[in-house]
């Protein structure tokens, strides 16, 4: 017998996100397009959480206050699936939260920073919660009773998170994140006054129109295997493997712009990390001091770096004490040289002298693993940290008492200015 009822009508998921994002736009005032463009394909994903591997967590974050991060996760929270906001829970609380009847909660922390900001203490378990329920699987062991009658159970984490702070978060849940820099709005910028009461049921709205049509995709999207753009990859293509599939699925113009948002916003995020201390030094090292340069004696090196204006070896420690030499070789025995063994000051040759120091081959290896690209130079460039000098300068037999220590080298000699 055939059914007279005529098949539901396909949902157009392009022009489905077009809406999610122009309902964004009616209160936020993010700080790029490209923002935009990741917060609605955020929105989506978290309703096929079930057909991912990993999730990304989306982290709204400024330096002041005022800049419209909790407004923006006000507008997330209608838009997304089981969402549950919290300012602060215990670790145990969050665990019990996944684990509970209905599926996977849309967590929104908002004030983040009150949870690992400086002044919060670290919160090893919550960040222990966020950094494994990444992935699909992430589960943590708790014990469970009363008393003395305890059992230990696991506990699964996963489920999508979207975060809103000031300042910064630790570097493993940044990795783990889609990262959107907020700022207070400039005089010309608007943004429509959010009336819960009134718009919510608008963003209720969209968010089942979300759910219908993530639902006719879903054993498509779990298959995909979305095309990275150039460059991509490891964490960062974890991270928006997600989003470009949802992207993909919806078609029109979002595949290339889910994609220029990708690349714009990993490398936003990758300037705007400070770099571990260690990888600062390495950096300096490689780009400042040596220059080129095969060898450099310990004194030299400090005193290039204590001279950089913009870098903090001069007041590294709470109480303003500078780098020493003693830290020098903390820091860099973190790392390895190529044969494998950590970095270690070595006896260079300066005129009669051995003093301690570095050779560059030793640092190599971690310059390549560690540090960004160098800066291009200019080709005519003609002063360094380390310019050379000709044969005829004479070289000091004690660097500590002279301003000038030369290291002679296989066809030139280095100059250390004092």
């Amino acid at each position: 017998m055939t059914s007279n009822t005529p098949p539901a009508p396909s949902i157009d998921g392009a022009a489905l996100l077009d809406e999610v994002e122009a309902f964004h736009r009616r209160f936020n005032v993010f700080p790029t397009e490209h923002a935009y463009v990741a917060v609605t394909l955020w929105d989506a994903h978290a309703h096929l959480i079930d057909a991912f591997d990993g999730t990304a967590r989306l982290a709204f974050l400024s330096p002041e206050p005022g800049s419209g991060k909790s407004r923006a996760l006000e507008i997330v929270e209608t838009l997304t699936p089981r969402a549950a906001t919290t300012v602060n829970a215990s670790a145990n609380a969050l665990f019990r939260l996944v684990e509970a009847d209905g599926g996977p909660p849309t967590l929104l922390f908002d004030e983040i920073d009150t949870v690992f900001g400086p002044k919060a203490g670290g919160n090893e378990e919550v960040r222990g919660f966020l950094n494994s329920g990444y992935r699909r699987g992430g589960k943590s062991l708790r014990c469970v009773g009363d008393g003395s009658n305890q059992n230990a159970e696991w506990f699964s984490s996963f489920c999508a998170v979207a975060m809103a702070g000031l300042g910064s978060l630790p570097d493993t849940i940044l990795t783990r994140s889609v990262i959107i820099r907020m700022r207070k709005k400039a005089p010309n910028e608007k943004a429509e006054p959010y009336r819960r009461r009134v718009h919510e049921k608008q963003g209720h709205a969209l968010r089942d129109r979300l759910a219908d049509w993530t639902a006719t995709i879903h054993d498509e999207i779990a298959e995909a295997w979305p095309e990275m753009p150039e460059g991509v990859t490891d964490r960062p293509a974890d991270v928006w493997e997600p989003l470009l599939a949802v992207a993909d699925a919806a078609g029109g113009h979002w595949p290339e712009r889910a994609r220029a948002a990708c690349v714009a916003l990993i490398k936003s995020a990758q300037e705007g990390n400070e770099a571990s201390l260690g990888v600062r030094l390495l950096t300096d090292l490689r780009d400042r001091v040596f220059c080129g340069a095969d060898r450099m004696p310990t004194a030299a090196i400090l005193e290039v770096l204590l001279g950089l204006d913009d870098s903090p070896w001069a007041d590294l420690t709470d109480d303003g004490k500078a780098l020493t030499a003693r830290g020098l070789s903390k820091l860099l025995s973190q790392y390895v040289r190529p044969d494998n063994t950590p970095i270690r000051p070595r006896g260079i040759r300066v005129g009669s002298g051995t003093p301690k120091g570095y050779y560059a081959e030793d640092l190599s290896d971690a310059w390549a693993r560690y540090c960004p690209p160098p800066p291009e130079k200019s080709a005519t460039s003609a002063t360094s940290a380390t310019p050379q000098v000709n044969g005829s300068e004479s070289v000091a037999e004690d660097p500590s008492e002279s301003r000038h220590m030369l290291a002679e080298t296989d066809t030139r000699q280095l100059r250390i200015v004092g």
